[in-house]
């Protein structure tokens, strides 16, 4: 089965129509933060591997995004939410870098997925397993292209993810493809590894 990235839901226009509407009444960002919260926390847990940090991520996102929404101007609204998210999970890594570990080799938390809510036993086994499969690949790639990746699995078009890296569209195609190919290859290599030891 090839491995393939999801392709990204259209930008719908009336998140221009929500953005005038939170600049005259502040309650309707609540319409903005219900349609992005959970792709939001799913970046954010994609990219710090802690519930309560995703969690706490995506609160000072949206945080942000409600103060500033003010100066958003003409930029569509997700690639400039998810700018946001890329600049919050960057203080966090900075953070992180000031905090003393007691163990250097320690292992990262267990991701623990949004699920849907009545999904069948089948579908969660699948849907499990998919999940870990996809994060001890994205492990291992350089910094950059799992980024890349993990902005695309959270729904962005390369538009906006060149917009989030603040890359030009092309730059971010070819990034993607080459991240794509080597996740491709680490795949197809766990795959042999596994028929082998069958």
């Amino acid at each position: 089965m090839p491995l393939s990235l999801p392709t990204p839901a259209p930008i719908t226009e009336d998140d221009a129509t929500l953005v005038a509407q939170t600049k005259r009444d502040r309650q309707a960002f609540a319409l903005l933060y219900r349609r992005y919260v959970e792709t939001v926390y799913r970046y954010c847990y994609r990219r710090l591997g802690s519930q309560e940090e995703a969690e706490d991520a995506t609160s000072q996102i949206f945080t942000r995004a409600l103060a500033a929404l003010p100066r958003l101007g003409d930029q569509p609204f997700r690639a400039w939410l998810f700018t946001i998210a890329h600049n919050v999970v960057a203080d966090v890594y900075r953070d992180r870098s000031r905090i003393p570990w007691s163990s250097p080799q320690q292992a990262p938390p267990r991701e623990e997925e949004i699920e849907d809510p009545n999904p069948t036993p089948e579908h969660q086994l699948l849907a499990a397993e998919q999940g870990r499969s996809i994060r001890i690949l994205l492990a291992q790639l350089p910094e950059e292209s799992r980024h890349l990746l993990e902005l695309r699995l959270a729904g962005l078009t390369d538009v906006e993810i060149a917009h989030v890296l603040g890359r030009s569209h092309g730059a971010v195609r070819v990034a993607q493809h080459r991240a794509v190919m080597r996740l491709r290859a680490l795949r197809a290599a766990a795959e042999a590894t596994e028929s082998t030891n069958a």
